[in-house]
């Protein structure tokens, strides 16, 4: 029989996660110009609507099923008929996964992509690309047994720096590249990002996020056990030096604090530890949440040299902040 505390740990993270759905409508629209900012956010809203639909008609089966030789799963489809207690909670821990992974492209394409297109890209997330990523890392996970091919190898991703964020980064990544930069982006030699609307709302999405990021990683465990507390440390550790970093990097290179880099260290940070945080000792966390706001930064920078327009910085902060966590 499942210990009912594990269920109800499961369920109050799942909560959690998807109170980051509201820290990144917060965020986003923060940094976005306020013309822009109710398109931004009904895009969050539906995004979650249709990602979790996609999620439980084919994603959960496609992403847990039964396995296709380690590649993608085959079963359990239409999810919920006669399932336990446990695996219902499961799936709704998982349903907020999938909604995080999508709702990352919404604030990269940003005030150039158009509804019924960004409602496509939802599905496609919700159906096919997060669940078929997820399982070769996570695949029979319910079951406590791996069945994906990369797991076999090995891999490791506890809470999911790939197999949420970098897919998430790797979609706005091709995403942004389809659709060029927003008009007057770049003009005349502009390099600073088009200003945004309300700097505080965004303050208050990444304190959203990183109050959801303790549902997020400390759910991962799938059970209230002895792990948590040590998950918690690191992931308190790695944003709070993520945000350090990031402050310094600005000071040093701006000579003045400049808010949307110091909000993308925190997440740069809390996306680094994600992958390991059962893991790592908290120094080792502080230096993953420090590095990663760090290439955060950077990846920043060599965005706008090569030209690519990111609204919010969700590429650095998600895709490479992700690489980085999974390599440490």
């Amino acid at each position: 029989m499942t210990n009912t505390a594990d269920i109800a740990w499961i369920l109050s993270c799942a909560c959690l996660v998807f109170l980051m759905q509201a820290g990144f409508l917060c965020l986003e629209t923060g940094l976005v110009r306020a013309k822009n900012s109710i398109n931004v956010a009904v895009k969050n809203m539906m995004d979650f609507c249709i990602a979790g639909f996609a999620f439980w008609a084919l994603g959960y089966g496609v992403m847990f099923g039964d396995s296709l030789h380690g590649w993608i799963g085959t079963s359990g489809f239409f999810f919920g008929t006669g399932q336990s207690p446990w695996l219902l909670s499961f799936f709704v821990f998982e349903v907020m996964f999938c909604s995080t992974s999508a709702t990352i492209v919404s604030g990269a394409v940003a005030e150039r992509m158009r509804f019924l297109a960004y409602g496509m890209t939802a599905l496609l997330m919700g159906t096919l690309v997060y669940p078929v990523t997820g399982h070769w890392a996570w695949g029979g996970l319910p079951d406590a047994t791996p069945t994906g091919w990369l797991a076999h190898l090995g891999f490791i991703d506890f809470a999911g720096s790939t197999v949420v964020h970098s897919v998430g980064g790797w979609v706005s990544l091709a995403a942004v590249l389809r659709l060029g930069p927003r008009l007057g982006r770049f003009a005349a030699g502009e390099r600073a990002m088009l200003q945004g609307s309300n700097l505080p709302m965004a303050t208050l999405g990444v304190m959203l996020l990183w109050f959801g990021w303790f549902g997020f990683n400390g759910g991962s465990t799938l059970a209230l056990d002895a792990r948590i507390p040590l998950v918690l440390v690191n992931t308190v550790i790695a944003g709070c030096a993520g945000g350090i970093a990031a402050l310094g990097y600005s000071y040093l290179t701006h000579r003045r604090l400049i808010v949307s880099e110091m909000l993308n260290g925190i997440i740069g940070g809390l996306v680094g530890i994600t992958a390991s945080c059962h893991l790592q000792q908290p120094a080792g966390a502080a230096l993953i949440g420090a590095v990663a706001a760090l290439l955060v930064s950077l990846g920043s920078v060599a965005l706008v040299r090569l030209r690519i327009d990111d609204a919010v910085g969700a590429i650095p902060a998600h895709l490479f902040a992700g690489i980085w966590g999974t390599l440490a």
